[in-house]
Order: C-alpha cells, then structure tokens, then sequence
C-alpha cells in the first residue's frame, strides 16, 4: 500500500473543496484533494447550471404563450422535448467540461480518485482503482464532500419511476405528466418550468412550506399564485404511491373531492438533501457529532472542536448554496493552511434567490429572527407589486416586498421577496445590509424612473414612516400611480 505525508488533505473537490485547495496551496505544495466519484460540482452537473437552463426553456415558452396581453399573437406554441433536453445537455456539458479542464491543470500528486475514509483522526484510507491502496496521513484535514438527495422510504414503492433532480437532465424528451413532492427550492423552480413547457404537473408537501419562504403574509400569496399554474398542496395527505403498469399511482386526499388516485409518468422527489460523512468512517475522526452524524463545527472558523479538522459547504448542513460553499472554503482552507493560528471568517449577510416566476428572496434576519432579536421593538414596510409602474408594464405585476428594521435605530435587519427582479433588488438589500445602513441612508440612495426598483424604495418610505426615527423623504414621480 503506497503511503503519503501531507500538511493539508481535502476530502471532496466541489466547490468548497476546491476554494480550499487553491488558499492552502498558497502556504504550501504539500495538499492533496480526494474525489470519491467524478470531477465537476454539484452546480455545474446537477445543480444551478441545469436548473437555470431548464428555466431558460420554460420563460421563454410561457412568454410566447402569454404574448397577447402586449397584442401579440404568434400562433400555437410548440415545445420540440428532445431538442429542450439536448441544450439543457449540451450547455451543461461544457460548464462541467471548463470545471473538469480547471482540476485536471492541478499536479498530478495534488489530486486524488477514490474514496475516503477515517483510520483515525489524521489517517485516510483511500479506495483507489488502482491495484494498490492509499494511505494519507495529514497533519489537518478539511471536510468538503458535499450532499445527495434524500428520498423517504414511502416514495420508493414508485421504483424506476422514482427520480431526483439530477436524474432530470439526462432525459431524452419531456414525459406528459410529473408529480413533484417537496415545495423547496429545487421542487419549486423545476415544477414550474415542468409546467410551463406543457407538462401536468402535481405538488406536494408537508407541514405547509413555500419554499425558503418564512413571512406568512408572503407565504400565502406565494401559495395563491402557484396554484394559478399548477395545483401546489403544501400540508398534503397522501395515502399511498404505487408503481402501475401506466406510471406512478399516486392516493391522496383533496378538499374538494375526497380521497383520489392520479396518474402521473414520474415521481420527482425534491425532499431535501443530507450531508455525505455517512460514508467517512467519521466516528474515527474523534470529533462531536450531532444526532444526524455530522460533525459539530464553528460557524465563523469551520473548525470541529478544538481539532485539526474543518468542515465546509453542503457537507456541514447549515447553507447548502454555492456562494457560502465558496466563503466556507476560503475560511476552511486559509485556517488549515495556518492552523494552529485558527481565526474568525467574514461571513456575509444571508443571501437566498429562488429563481422562479415570480422570484423568491429573502436577505437577512426573517421575521421571526428579527422578532426574536429586538423583542418586538422592530417595525416593517411592505409594497405589492400589483400595481407597481415598471411591474405592470411588463405585466409582470404580482408579487409582496416586505422590509424590516429596528426601531430607535432605524437599523435595516432583513427583508422577504416575492416578485420581480428579486434577484437584483435582493442584491441591493444585501449590499445595504452588509454596509450596515439604517433605512434613511438606504432612502438617499438614487432610484431611476422606471424601474421594478422604485417599488423597493416605495416598501422602504412606509418602513421609514413606521420607524420612530428618521425623516419623510422627497416622493418620486407620482404621475405613473401607486407604488411607483
């Protein structure tokens, strides 16, 4: 068994993983990064990337289809499945191809295929292809091996019709029918693009989540617009799943109808994803765990314990999105590289879009958080985009924008979207936040005419009127109407 000494071993070569090599590696050549299955992230293979393209698909089906509110009428719209899933391939191919070409520039003895496993708390065994094994004893060892889908035992009676996201983008065509279970984000953005490019779709969930979303004034309008589209059941009750020979059966119980049977092609289970460390032999790893198996980590350093071993991205649990993966690598690698001189990260503002239509976002504390924080000394500001100049012109007019601040400072603490360019507007807040602004700083900041953005600055004047500080600012254009 061939063996190697190393300062720095990195278990995983996704995002996280692959941030952390590059800040080790500038402090020392002796790092070695292990990969378990293949190279190319999460994002660019089963992730954002696809997710993103499949979405691309669907808006532009939807506005063919909805083009004649502007008086434009293009005949019936056509969605060609075979050629939609060919590009969602194709472009991915090459977001995982420019990931794949990145690892393999690295040296030869800085990267490892195989898998990874705890001897002890500085030995790693490693299942090779190779003839001979793998012996890596590290000084420290980061943790970055990433997540998979978790599917309840229930939904595994719809056997080969059972799929998760990432089995999405290897279809060939697009099926007639899906039932989605798991209003999250991955069920939300893929459920509706599903919809939008023809296919009937069903959702449901439990315990009566919308997404990420957590302001339940957001949450019932977001339910109420969804079910515009496609029928959404958050707090659903189903009876039983069955393979039949026409598909998935799927009983549940309806408001309306009773107890029904529906028939769909597949069965997408978008029900979460768990941390890969089952497969660590971690418990030779002499760290804490918590009751699911993963280990007890600090939130600002990415240390576990007081031990040589740091934990970053999907792998701990906490933020399962890219940008924190990448933050969490940089934090992880640059305290390995000077470890023992361990020290506190930048953590940046909560950041979360969804990329639905209309968009979900939320920045900052939630509502409760905020409740929580300031025990109630808090006031919020809220806008409908309903009426909203810009919004209305694109006849993209739904959707509820609430704010919130501390009162006594002003201090803005956080804020939950759903609408238009919630993208950007979330990344205006996040700026805001990070910055540390209170509301009428925000307010002095210039907003163009027309723009979806004067509906943010509407939402901020009513939470700046609800604040006991502060002052009225100058109104904007009022000759367009309300929220503008």
């Amino acid at each position: 068994m061939e063996k190697r000494d190393v300062d720095v071993a990195i278990i995983g070569a996704g995002s996280a993983g692959m941030v952390a090599y590059q800040r080790v590696r500038k402090a020392t050549d002796r790092v070695v990064m292990i990969e378990a299955s293949q190279y190319g992230t999460t994002c660019a293979r089963v992730g954002c990337m696809p997710s993103k393209l499949l979405i691309a698909a669907a808006e532009s089906a939807h506005q063919m289809a909805t083009a004649s509110v502007f008086g434009i009428k293009a005949g019936e719209v056509t969605v060609d499945g075979q050629a939609v899933m060919a590009r969602i391939r194709q472009e991915r191919d090459q977001f995982v191809d420019g990931v794949i070409r990145s690892v393999e520039k690295l040296p030869d003895s800085h990267r490892v295929l195989g898998h990874a496993r705890f001897a002890d708390p500085h030995r790693l065994m490693i299942d090779t292809d190779h003839d001979a094994d793998l012996e890596i004893n590290a000084d420290r060892i980061i943790i970055a091996t990433g997540s998979r889908p978790v599917v309840p035992k229930m939904l595994e009676e719809a056997r080969d019709r059972l799929i998760v996201n990432d089995d999405v983008f290897e279809w060939q065509t697009l099926p007639d029918s899906v039932a989605v279970f798991g209003p999250g984000v991955i069920g939300l953005e893929l459920g509706q693009a599903l919809s939008r490019l023809g296919i009937r779709v069903r959702m449901f969930g439990v315990g009566g989540s919308v997404g990420p979303i957590q302001d339940p004034k957001i949450r019932d309008y977001a339910l109420k617009t969804f079910n515009n589209e496609f029928p959404l059941d958050p707090d659903s009750d189903v009876k039983h799943v069955a393979r039949t020979d026409d598909g998935v059966a799927i009983t549940y119980r309806d408001s309306e109808r009773g107890q029904v049977t529906e028939t769909f092609d597949y069965l997408l289970a978008a029900t979460g994803r768990q941390p890969n460390v089952d497969g660590l032999d971690i418990q030779n790893a002499d760290i804490d765990l918590n009751d699911n198996g993963v280990p007890r980590f600090d939130a600002y350093t990415l240390r576990c314990g007081d031990s040589h071993i740091f934990i970053a991205g999907d792998a701990n649990d906490a933020k399962p999105l890219l940008h924190e993966a990448a933050d969490e690598g940089r934090i992880a690698g640059d305290n390995a590289a000077a470890y023992p001189d361990v020290r506190a990260g930048n953590r940046r503002p909560a950041l979360a879009i969804v990329f639905t239509d209309p968009q979900i976002a939320s920045v900052g504390m939630t509502l409760q958080q905020v409740d929580e924080a300031c025990q109630g000394y808090f006031a919020i500001g809220e806008v409908s985009f309903e009426d909203q100049g810009r919004s209305r012109i694109m006849a993209k007019n739904r959707g509820l924008l609430r704010v919130y601040a501390r009162q006594g400072t002003g201090l803005f603490l956080g804020a939950e979207l759903f609408g238009p360019a919630a993208e950007h507007m979330a990344h205006l807040l996040a700026w805001s936040l990070q910055r540390r602004l209170t509301v009428p700083e925000m307010l002095e900041m210039p907003f163009y005419h027309p723009v979806v953005e004067e509906g943010l600055r509407t939402a901020l004047k009513q939470l700046n009127r609800n604040l006991s500080i502060g002052h009225e600012p100058a109104e904007g254009c009022m000759e367009c109407g309300p929220g503008v």
